[in-house]
């Protein structure tokens, strides 16, 4: 009886036959094989071994001193392959290469250097182009501030997100001690919240400044944001008037179709309200994306709230509890994530151990 790869194989060689191509060929073993078809890397290698006449769809006689991984030859091999196809296994490699499984294992752990990790979810796979667009934006702040050292004591940055009744405990935070004998505590699963409440933020280097309550039914459009801004002006006025007075604040806010609005931009240049330019698609370079909201919510997971009034008190407690020093903080590794962007050609730079929570 053929094992399963070499019944792929059979196949394969078989499809050569029939005048199929290695593309053709790829494509029907995935229909049949669904997760479990060879590689296309692995489907190419075999469909061009029987183009070239190979007869056999078993693997390669392995007699002798197995090849040993130290030999430049056989680190490059599995190099190239590697580098042709990364989600390839070190038994599939094994097979393309003729290395034994153990020193395909030492060349990618030793030799290459390289371990097997999951795909880092990213919030967009980024053109270069928006890549080009989040490192001018970062090089034009990073200007700034270098030609103005107290640039951000005059930005005020805002955003809005959704506060829930109830928002389950993080796998880590309902980690407990237990001894051998004590029951291990349990967890419900996730229930559907029953209510919601959206908030803006908008908070600056010495702390908060205008919180918004939407209310329910009520959508963020040009309209209902402009007139928040108009209660922000007001704020402003009354919390930093030095601010006010030397007209010097600047807006940071997202590129959320609200905040794009031609009504919107009509209204900040109307009022001389300048806006720090914000990159698409680039939570990590918002501070409430990487400090502001993760803290908050942070804080109210594993609480469950009877009513919205509730939420709301909860939450602007918390705000209202963020120290100047964790504010300075955030703008400090707001300034280091620009760095970081601008230094890696527009890439994220989350995973970096910057993050403040």
């Amino acid at each position: 009886m053929l094992s399963a790869n070499a019944e792929q194989r059979a196949n394969i060689k078989f499809l050569t036959k029939l005048g199929k191509s290695a593309t053709e060929t790829y494509n029907l073993l995935t229909e049949v094989y669904g997760d479990q078809c060879l590689s296309r890397t692995q489907v190419f290698e075999w469909f061009k071994k029987f183009m070239e006449g190979r007869k056999n769809v078993g693997n390669d006689p392995k007699s002798g001193r197995p090849p040993t991984a130290k030999t430049p030859e056989n680190v490059e091999k599995v190099a190239r392959i590697v580098r042709r196809d990364r989600r390839l296994s070190i038994r599939a490699i094994s097979e393309l290469t003729n290395i034994n499984k153990e020193s395909v294992r030492q060349i990618l752990h030793d030799d290459l250097g390289m371990k097997k990790v999951c795909a880092k979810v990213v919030p967009k796979i980024l053109t270069p182009q928006q890549k080009e667009h989040r490192v001018n934006c970062c090089v034009d702040t990073l200007e700034n501030i270098e030609n103005d050292p107290d640039f951000f004591q005059n930005v005020i940055t805002c955003d809005e997100t959704w506060i829930l009744q109830y928002d389950p405990e993080t796998k880590r935070q309902s980690m407990h001690w237990k001894s051998p004998k004590s029951p291990r505590k349990k967890k419900a699963r996730m229930s559907k919240s029953k209510f919601k409440a959206m908030m803006i933020v908008f908070f600056d280097i010495r702390g908060v400044i205008y919180i918004d309550w939407v209310p329910e039914g009520q959508t963020v459009n040009q309209v209902y944001y402009k007139n928040v801004l108009t209660y922000l002006r007001e704020r402003v006025r009354r919390r930093r008037p030095d601010m006010w007075k030397n007209a010097s604040w600047v807006l940071h806010h997202d590129n959320a179709p609200a905040h794009n609005a031609l009504s919107v931009k009509r209204y900040l240049a109307k009022n001389n309200i300048p806006v720090m330019e914000h990159p698409p698609y680039s939570p990590d370079l918002a501070p409430c994306d990487f400090f502001l909201f993760p803290k908050i919510k942070s804080a109210l997971k594993g609480t469950r709230f009877e009513s919205v009034d509730a939420v709301k008190a909860k939450a602007t407690q918390l705000l209202k509890s963020i120290t100047q020093d964790d504010l300075q903080h955030c703008f400090q590794q707001w300034k280091i994530r620009m760095e970081r962007c601008r230094d890696r050609g527009g890439d994220y730079i989350e995973g970096d151990n910057i993050l403040t929570v």
